[in-house]
């Protein structure tokens, strides 16, 4: 069996630890539950990369206001902020696995997220 490799799907998952990434595209959505808007961050070095969802809600904001600061960008009230600016990006992840229960099915799944974040 020959397995394609396409641009962006060289790289593995990011081992656990912190990790000085780039982010280096956006995608944006809604999640497949409750239509909630997100928009996913690929955050990639030269070792991996890891994809992380921030929510637009209110449990969600602080969280998406913390990543504009610590890349730099400063949140003013009255202004939009664009997923797009985030792009090329530096930063300090947290790297690890997230355990809960699919709401769904009521078993358990795993993703790789990144956290903790911090200027670089």
């Amino acid at each position: 069996m020959k397995i394609p490799v396409e641009k962006g799907q060289e790289k593995g998952f990011l081992s656990d630890g912190r990790h000085t990434v780039e982010i280096t595209a956006i995608e944006e959505g809604q999640s497949e539950n409750q239509g909630i808007p997100y928009f996913a961050a690929r955050m990639e070095n030269d070792e991996g990369f890891v994809l992380q969802r921030f929510y637009l809600s209110d449990a969600g904001r602080p969280v998406i206001m913390g990543l504009y600061e610590t890349v730099g960008i400063e949140p003013k009230a009255g202004q939009d902020l664009d997923t797009k600016q985030l792009i090329g990006k530096k930063l300090s992840v947290e790297v690890g696995d997230y355990t809960y229960n699919d709401p769904n099915s009521g078993s358990e799944r795993t993703l790789r997220q990144a956290s903790h974040f911090q200027r670089v």
